[in-house]
């Protein structure tokens, strides 16, 4: 099977990957779901804001929602990155421990 690559070097399925993402991440953001739980977030910080417990967990639930709308198609992103040059020159060592048990 041959991938076609595009003329980034990634294959076609990657871009379109990336682009459904992108689109993704412009339809939540147009959707102002982040604004609304800083909204909220505000609302709750307020001291001189007089909240019964009824409004303080319908907030709550809403900042919840939304949070795990954006954590569910926008995760955090993390990374590591290694990086080596010829004078240190990256490796990577696998120690194998083997656990012997004597009799006595």
């Amino acid at each position: 099977m041959v991938k076609e690559m595009a003329s980034s070097g990634k294959s076609r399925a990657d871009e379109n990957k990336a682009i459904r993402k992108q689109a993704l991440r412009d339809q939540l953001s147009n959707g102002k779901h982040v604004e609304h739980v800083i909204d909220i977030a505000n609302k709750l910080a307020d001291f001189d804001a007089v909240l019964d417990s009824a409004d303080i967990q319908r907030y709550k639930a809403a900042a919840d929602i939304k949070l795990k709308l954006i954590n569910k198609y926008l995760p955090d992103t993390k990374s590591i990155e290694l990086s080596s040059d010829s004078d240190n020159p990256l490796t990577i060592s696998v120690i194998e421990r083997t656990i012997v048990k004597v009799k006595d």
